[in-house]
């Protein structure tokens, strides 16, 4: 087996790692339902006051709109960090401060009361997790784009159940029409002979 160069240690050095993190994340569920549902989904971003484009054929477009200002940098969700030398030092100063926290309101099994800091906790994590969401969401767009359809399409069902049931009762009126002129035609030459 060849030793592996030093440029190619170096290529692979250069390679960060969440680039390689990238290729190993599952599909999302998105792009899943949307395999599953027989949709094709096309998901876009605009800026300002750019035209949302238009559907071709069955095609679901759906357009999230951001501000002007967000037209050419980073997506939100590059923007931050999770490295120890991004963050700030704020952060910092207020993890060395919980480090030998304990008693009421730490959230900890030492000291009396230490429990107490638990829930608190917890809702400020939530808070923090809901803060750090998406700022658009392509999956509710596309469902409401999915309901917008539905809808439609239930009334133009209602539509073609009226002017179906409208047809059928003009075509049974045609027929007992041409019941009652053959009855009729039926009847007036046996009461001629009658006559004469």
């Amino acid at each position: 087996m060849p030793r592996p160069t030093f440029a190619r240690l170096a290529l692979a050095a250069s390679v960060p790692v969440s680039v390689l993190a990238l290729f190993a994340l599952p599909r999302p569920a998105m792009a899943q339902d949307e395999e599953a549902s027989g949709d094709r989904v096309n998901m876009v971003i605009v800026y300002g006051r750019d035209e949302c484009p238009q559907p071709r054929g069955d095609e679901i477009t759906v357009c999230a709109r951001k501000d002007e200002g967000e037209r050419y940098r980073i997506p939100e969700e590059l923007r931050g960090s999770a490295s120890p030398q991004n963050d700030a030092w704020n952060n910092k100063v207020l993890a060395y401060e919980m480090v030998g926290r304990s008693g009421t309101m730490s959230c900890t099994p030492a000291g009396a009361g230490g429990f107490t800091g638990c829930a608190q906790q917890f809702i400020s994590k939530s808070y923090a997790e809901r803060n750090q969401a998406p700022a658009i969401r392509f999956s509710e767009l596309i469902a409401a784009e999915r309901a917008r359809r539905l809808s439609t399409i239930d009334a133009e069902a209602a539509a073609t159940q009226q002017r179906v049931e409208q047809a059928e009762r003009e075509y049974d009126a045609r027929r007992q029409a041409q019941e009652e002129a053959a009855t009729r035609q039926g009847s007036a030459p046996a009461q001629a002979p009658a006559g004469q």
